[in-house]
C-alpha cells in the first residue's frame, strides 16, 4: 500500500466517522423531541407539532456541544491505535510525509501499512456511540407510550366532569334504544350567553346541557307519520313541526332536570335523561389581611387586601364594600364606601386581586373601626360575598386616660399605671431630644430603660420569675446551728438557687397567664430598644403592652348584681308538718296523633315486588305498583341520573305483570331502597327485669 492510499484510508474513517457522529446526535436529538412532545401534548394539552420545534431546537444544542465536524486525523488516529494493537500506536506515521522519516520510522511506516489493510471500513469503535443513541430513543419511544396509556386510562376512568361532560354529551353513554320509525336524531344545544361558549350538535337523545340552554330537535323518520309529540316529565305535551311527513322539529328552554319521551302516532319512545348543569357562584378566598386586624401606635396606618376569584363560567366585576365607624356609644357614627381593585374584572374566570387602602384617607383616626367584605359577581349576575372583616386603630389617648384612678371601679394597683408613667416619659423624652445633649438623652434613656426592667421583674412574680435584684438571702444561721449538722435539707435550702417554677404558678388563671407572659414580652422589647437609645421604636412596643395589661385588668373584674328578694313569711304550724292535702298534682294530657306515612306506597310495593318471585300479581298489587311508578317518577324529575331506570323497569313490569325480568326487579328495589328515609330510634318500654316482679313486691310491701 502506498502512503497516499493510507492517508486517504484515514481520511476517508474520519469522513465515516463524522457521518456517525451527526447520526447519532440526529438519534438523541429525536429522543428528546419524543419525550418532551408527549409530555406537552398529554399533560399541557399542546399540538403534537410542538416535537418539531423541540427536535430542532435540540439538533442545534447537540451540535454546538459535540462540534462534529471538528473531528481531526489525528482524533482518528488515536482511535485506531486504541482499538487495533497491530498498528503499534504508529498510525499517526502515515500522515507524515516519506522525506521527513528517518530510517526507523520508514520502517515502522510499512509495517502500519500492512496493518491497515486488516481495519475494516467501519470499525468496531466507531459503533459505540450509535448504539447508546439508538439505545436511549428506544428508551423515550418506550416512555413516552407508557405516558399515552397512562393518559388514556386516567381519562376513562376518572369521572366526567363539569366541562367534559358538556362537551362530550352521551359518547360513553350505552346506546340509546328509539323507535323503528326514528331513522335518525340532530339534537342542537345553544347554550345561554354567559357561559361563553358555542353551540354544539349531536346524535343522541339524552340532554346534558348548562341551565338555560335552548335545545333544537330535529327528527327524520323512514316513513310518513301522522303526529309526533315530546313529553316531558309524563305530563308536558310539545308537538313536533315539520315541511314534511319525514322531518319534524322541536325548540325548548332547557331550566329544569327531569325527562322526556318521544311518541309517534301513539307509540311511545323509551325515556331520555335531562340533566341541567347549575352556574356556580364565585368563589372568594382572602389571603389578607386576617379576620381582625389591630393597628398599634407607629404602624403604618393602611391595609393590603390579596384575594382570589374564581368561577366556572366567567366574572364580571368584584369590588370591595366598606364601612367606616368614628366614635362610640350614642355618637356613633357610621360612613358607608367602595373600592374597586387595581385589576380591572373584563370576564376572565380567575383573578388574583389587590389593593391597598390607605386609613388616614378615609378620615380614620384612632379608636375608629373600618368594617369590610368583598362581592364579586359572574356573568350570570350572580353575586356572592365574605364575611365582614374588621380593621381597628389602636386609641393612645384612651391607654392614657385617668378614667381608671377617678371612677372606683376601676381602681387598680400602682403598677397597673407604671407603664402608663413610662410612656409618657418616652413621649417627654421624644420631645426633647433636639433641646439636650447626647449624653443627657442616653442617661434618660437609661432611666426609663431601668423603669421598664423593675416593671416588667413586678409582674414577672405572677408568673414565678427569678428575682433579679442580685441580693443574697440573709436567714442562714441555721446552718451552724448544731442540731442541724448533717442535715442535707437545711444546707440546699441555704446554698442552693431555689425560685419558683413559672409553669406551676397558680397566681393567674391560664388564659391571663398567656396574656400576661406576652405582656412581659413586649415590655422587654421595649427595655431592649431603651437600651440601645432608640425611644421612638420602644414606643410601639410600650403602647402595645399597655393595652395589654388595660385588658387584663377588665377581664379579671368581677361585678354581683344586688337583688332585693323578700321572701314571703312563714307559717310556724305548717313548719315541718309534710302535709300536702292542698298542692294538686300537675296534669298535663294531649292527644298525639301519628303523621301521616307518606311512603307507605313505596314500602308496599317493595313487598309486592318481592311477593312476585312466588305468585302471580294481583289487580291491588298492581294499583299498589302504579302509586309506586307514579311517585319514583317524581323523583326522577329532579334526579333523572338516579331514578330514570327504575321509572322504566317498573313501567315494563306494569306492561307485562306476567313475566317480570329479575333485572327489572333489582333496579326498582334499590331505587326504592335508596328513596326511603334511615330508620330512627323510637322511645320503647323498658324492658322486664329478670328479677320475676320481685323488685315491685318488695317496693309494696314498704309502702304497708
Amino acid at each position: 500500500m502506498m502512503v497516499q492510499e493510507g492517508a486517504q484510508k484515514i481520511q476517508a474513517l474520519r469522513q465515516r466517522w463524522i457521518s456517525l457522529q451527526l447520526l447519532t446526535d440526529t438519534l438523541k436529538a429525536a429522543g428528546i423531541a419524543i419525550l418532551v412532545g408527549c409530555i406537552l401534548h398529554y399533560l399541557l394539552g399542546l399540538s403534537m407539532w410542538w416535537a418539531l420545534g423541540v427536535f430542532i431546537i435540540a439538533c442545534i444544542v447537540i451540535f454546538a456541544i459535540n462540534h462534529p465536524w471538528k473531528l481531526t486525523l489525528q482524533s482518528v488516529c488515536s482511535s485506531l491505535n486504541l482499538h487495533y494493537p497491530q498498528l503499534e500506536e504508529s498510525s499517526e506515521l502515515v500522515l507524515k510525509p516519506v522525506a521527513s522519516l528517518n530510517l526507523l520510522e520508514q520502517l515502522q511506516l510499512h509495517k502500519v501499512e500492512q496493518a491497515l489493510q486488516t481495519v475494516p471500513a467501519q470499525p468496531p469503535g466507531f459503533n459505540a456511540r450509535l448504539q447508546k443513541a439508538s439505545l436511549f430513543l428506544l428508551l423515550t419511544l418506550a416512555a413516552s407510550l407508557a405516558i399515552a396509556k397512562t393518559h388514556q386510562r386516567w381519562n376513562l376512568s376518572k369521572p366526567s366532569q363539569h366541562n367534559n361532560a358538556v362537551t362530550n354529551g352521551s359518547t360513553n353513554a350505552p346506546p340509546e334504544k328509539t323507535l323503528p320509525q326514528v331513522d335518525g336524531v340532530a339534537l342542537t344545544i345553544t347554550p345561554p350567553a354567559y357561559t361563553g361558549k358555542g353551540q354544539r350538535t349531536q346524535d343522541k337523545f339524552t340532554i346534558m346541557a348548562e341551565e338555560g340552554a335552548v335545545a333544537t330537535w330535529k327528527i327524520t323518520t323512514n316513513v310518513p307519520i301522522g303526529k309526533t309529540w315530546l313529553i316531558f316529565n309524563g305530563h308536558e305535551r310539545m308537538p313536533l313541526t315539520g315541511a314534511n311527513a319525514t322531518e319534524w322539529h322541536a325548540s325548548k328552554a332547557i331550566s329544569k332536570p327531569g325527562f322526556y319521551q318521544v311518541s309517534i302516532d301513539g307509540k311511545l319512545s323509551d325515556l331520555y335523561q335531562i340533566q341541567v348543569i347549575k352556574d356556580a357562584l364565585p368563589v372568594i378566598r382572602i389571603k389578607t389581611p386576617k379576620q381582625y386586624t389591630h393597628i398599634d401606635a407607629g404602624e403604618a396606618q393602611r391595609v393590603t387586601i390579596n384575594t382570589t376569584v374564581t368561577d366556572d363560567y366567567g366574572l364580571s366585576d368584584a369590588h370591595i364594600f366598606a364601612t367606616v365607624a368614628k366614635g362610640s356609644g350614642e355618637a356613633v357614627k357610621f360612613k358607608d364606601t367602595s373600592f374597586a381593585f387595581n385589576t380591572p374584572v373584563t370576564g376572565g374566570k380567575t383573578y388574583n386581586l389587590q389593593r391597598t387602602i390607605d386609613l388616614p384617607k378615609l378620615g380614620m383616626e384612632p379608636g375608629d373601626e373600618l368594617y369590610f367584605y368583598i362581592q364579586a359577581q359572574d356573568n350570570h349576575q350572580q353575586k356572592t360575598r365574605t364575611d365582614v372583616l374588621i380593621v381597628s386603630i389602636q386609641d393612645t389617648a384612651q391607654l392614657l386616660s385617668m378614667d381608671g384612678i377617678v371612677a372606683a371601679a376601676n381602681i387598680k394597683p400602682e403598677f397597673f399605671r407604671s407603664e402608663r408613667q413610662i410612656i409618657l416619659d418616652t413621649e417627654k423624652l421624644l420631645k426633647d431630644k433636639d433641646s439636650i445633649s447626647a449624653t443627657v438623652f442616653k442617661n434618660r434613656c437609661n432611666d426609663v430603660g431601668a423603669d421598664q426592667k423593675m416593671l416588667r421583674l413586678r409582674y414577672g412574680k405572677f408568673l414565678g420569675e427569678e428575682d433579679e435584684s442580685g441580693q443574697e438571702a440573709d436567714g442562714n444561721e441555721d446552718v451552724g446551728k448544731a442540731e442541724n449538722f448533717g442535715n442535707a435539707k437545711v444546707v440546699m435550702d441555704a446554698y442552693t438557687d431555689k425560685h419558683d417554677n413559672a409553669e406551676d404558678a397558680t397566681f393567674l388563671e391560664p388564659a391571663a397567664k398567656a396574656q400576661l407572659k406576652a405582656t412581659l414580652n413586649e415590655m422587654w422589647k421595649a427595655e431592649l430598644r431603651l437600651r440601645l437609645y432608640k425611644p421612638q421604636e420602644a414606643l410601639p412596643f410600650e403602647y402595645k403592652a399597655l393595652r395589654l395589661l388595660k385588658d387584663l385588668q377588665q377581664k379579671s373584674r368581677s361585678f354581683v348584681a344586688k337583688t332585693s328578694y323578700n321572701p314571703p313569711p312563714t307559717k310556724p304550724e305548717k313548719r315541718l308538718s309534710g302535709d300536702l292535702s292542698k298542692i294538686g298534682q300537675p296534669i298535663n294530657s294531649q292527644n298525639a296523633k301519628a303523621p301521616a306515612d307518606q311512603f307507605v306506597s313505596l314500602k308496599k310495593a317493595a313487598m309486592v315486588l318481592e311477593q312476585s318471585r312466588h305468585q302471580a300479581i294481583s289487580p291491588a298489587d298492581k294499583q299498589v305498583l302504579q302509586i309506586a311508578a307514579q311517585q319514583l317518577a317524581a323523583k326522577a324529575t329532579a334526579q333523572p341520573g338516579t331514578y330514570l331506570k327504575a321509572v322504566s323497569a317498573i313501567r315494563r313490569i306494569l306492561a307485562t305483570p306476567a313475566s317480570i325480568r329479575n333485572a327489572d326487579r333489582a333496579v326498582v328495589e334499590k331505587a326504592i331502597q335508596a328513596s326511603l328515609p334511615g330508620s330512627k330510634t323510637t322511645p320503647s318500654p323498658m324492658a322486664s327485669s329478670p328479677d320475676m316482679g320481685l323488685g315491685q313486691r318488695y317496693y309494696k310491701n314498704l309502702n304497708r
